[in-house]
């Protein structure tokens, strides 16, 4: 707004000052000619005090004849003039007959010349066409700056319509110079992240109805099941398999359900975070030792000589992100697990790596967005498909990235925070 506010007082100014010149300066040189109209005039009387008295009136006639110009030769007692006005031979003196015309009077030796009754404003009519051309000229100004003002301020009209009526695709392309250029790249802004929520929405619901349908159908057979493990005849060790089965599929929908509010949390969390210093590598010894009993995969922890290496993030997210990488490589390790800390200049990287198979090179650029499946799936190495998802908006949250590097001997994703200054 500050822009065009600007921008409009620039082009009024500098059109008021560019236009009024220019008629000013046509008006001065080609129709201001009230001191031609004086000249001649007292030329006249110059010429007539030259003449006799007698030939005067012959010759005042004989210019009347050629030159329409009202002209009479009066005697000076003929002649009365208000207050201390005195004629002279080389002054003009001029009086008003009435609203619209004039009297001029200029001593001719002892008589004087009487020029009118003349037009007080005989180029009134051409200054009025002047004004209105300068009116004029102003407005098609002024319109040349708001047609396309206008016509980009309903292109947004109709894009806004358009995106109210669900059309989620819908953005402005204006061109770089228009007014209204910033407000378009924040429509298209807003546009992009609410079509990018929105078909997360559908994305997630989806998948969810998806992966929640397996346990849950197996939860119904399980339940139809039922009535036949609790017979008499049914051995305890079966009825005990049975139900550890029907809590699998359940503690499965509520790890799903967990991983999902996770995931949706992290997505609506626009407020700009609230960074502590967070301690690396005490946080991954910690990490590492809750999750060695969960696995026979040994863990190794490597990391730089120094026993503290600080970060700025939120610590229970940072440490979300080392388990769920642990827990990751848990899935496909063979033999062991590595979990290394180091730093440069610019950067701290924290790495976990396993000897598992491979991540195919097709499944490397999408296996950070939500509910993706790689080729891994047909190991039996089953997942929700949120993991790494959320990982990487931990890290996005954290103005940090994460990398993934795979290949026949190990596979290895990378969180990496900028140092602290």
């Amino acid at each position: 707004m500050k822009r065009l506010f600007i921008s409009l007082y620039l082009l009024l100014s500098l059109s008021f000052i560019g236009i009024g010149w220019t008629l000013d300066s046509l008006w001065q040189n080609h129709v201001d000619d009230s001191g031609d109209v004086d000249a001649p005039l007292i030329a006249f009387a110059i010429l007539l005090s030259k003449s006799p008295e007698k030939q005067r009136l012959a010759l005042l006639n004989l210019i009347s004849q050629q030159v329409d110009f009202p002209l009479q030769l009066l005697e000076r007692n003929q002649i009365a003039l208000h207050g201390n006005m005195q004629l002279s031979p080389n002054k003009i003196i001029t009086t008003q007959a009435d609203d619209e015309h004039q009297l001029q009077f200029i001593a001719v030796d002892e008589q004087v010349l009487m020029a009118g009754p003349i037009d007080i404003d005989p180029r009134g009519k051409l200054r009025n066409i002047f004004t209105i051309i300068f009116y004029i000229s102003l407005a098609l100004v002024a319109l040349i700056w708001v047609w396309p003002l206008s016509r980009d301020l309903n292109t947004l009209r109709v894009a806004t319509r358009k995106f109210g009526e669900a059309n989620w695709g819908t953005r402005i392309e204006l061109s770089p110079s228009s007014q209204v250029a910033p407000l378009a790249l924040t429509f298209n802004d807003m546009a992009q992240h609410i079509s990018s929520l929105i078909d997360n929405q559908k994305h997630l619901t989806n998948a969810v109805s998806h992966e929640i349908r397996t346990p849950l159908a197996r939860l119904k057979f399980a339940l139809a099941l039922l009535p036949q493990y609790c017979l008499p005849e049914t051995s305890e060790q079966k009825r005990v398999n049975f139900l550890n089965d029907m809590h699998s599929d359940i503690k499965e929908m509520e790890d799903l359900l967990q991983e999902l509010l996770t995931y949706a949390s992290l997505e609506t969390m626009h407020i700009e975070p609230i960074l502590e210093n967070c301690e690396l590598v005490s946080i991954s010894k910690e990490m590492i030792s809750r999750l060695s009993d969960l696995s026979r995969i040994k863990i190794n922890f490597q990391h730089d000589e120094l026993d503290e290496i600080f970060i700025k993030g939120e610590g229970s997210l940072v440490e979300r992100a080392l388990q769920n990488l642990i827990t990751n490589s848990q899935r496909y390790a063979k033999q062991q697990i590595d979990v290394t800390l180091t730093r440069d200049k610019n950067k701290v990287y924290l790495a976990v790596s396993n000897d598992g198979p491979s991540i195919p090179v097709e499944d490397q650029p999408h296996i950070f967005e939500a509910f993706y499946r790689s080729k891994l799936q047909h190991l039996g190495n089953k997942g929700h498909g949120l993991g790494l998802a959320i990982i990487k908006r931990i890290m996005l949250r954290h103005k940090g990235d994460v990398s993934v590097f795979s290949d026949n001997n190990k596979t290895e994703f990378t969180l990496s925070w900028p140092v602290i200054p």
